[in-house]
């Protein structure tokens, strides 16, 4: 008897973490605490492909969050494609729009508005290193090297 299933993905980083999702990694923060990553770290995340959302504060600390090409909704929603389970968070809160090298975060109408650098926002364009509030979820946008 042979094993056919598909060999299992191997994660960024030997120290990462990697949850059932594979748009969903976790780097342990632990020596980072209360330093946030610079805007050149968040440029040149090394094993990654493309942009990612990383949580700097709040519940789930040192998850990562890859973005796929196109739309990705966050919010409470169980359906939402970044499922925030948090009081703070609208069922439908934003969405992060990629479109080749451009990242934008749209706002849905939430309740406790989407934040982009500690400015309130219905839509802004993006870049590495900019911190992303939604309710009590810090997020920095980082980029990948890959």
């Amino acid at each position: 008897m042979t094993d056919e299933r598909a060999p299992e993905a191997k994660p960024p980083h030997p120290e990462t973490q990697v949850e059932t999702d594979p748009t969903v990694f976790f780097v342990p923060l632990h020596d980072r605490e209360g330093t946030p990553l610079t805007r050149e770290e968040a440029a040149h995340i090394g094993g990654i492909k493309g942009y990612a959302l990383v949580v700097e504060r709040g519940p789930n600390r040192g998850v990562t969050y890859l973005l796929k090409e196109g739309s990705t909704t966050v919010g409470r929603h169980p359906e939402s494609d970044i499922f925030l389970d948090d009081v703070t968070v609208s069922r439908h809160h934003c969405r992060f729009v990629i479109g080749g090298d451009t990242i934008r975060v749209e706002d849905s109408g939430s309740t406790n508005g989407t934040y982009v650098n500690e400015v309130r926002v219905d839509q802004a364009t993006l870049r590495a290193g900019d911190e992303v509030l939604i309710g009590r979820f810090n997020f920095i946008v980082a980029h990948g090297d890959g």
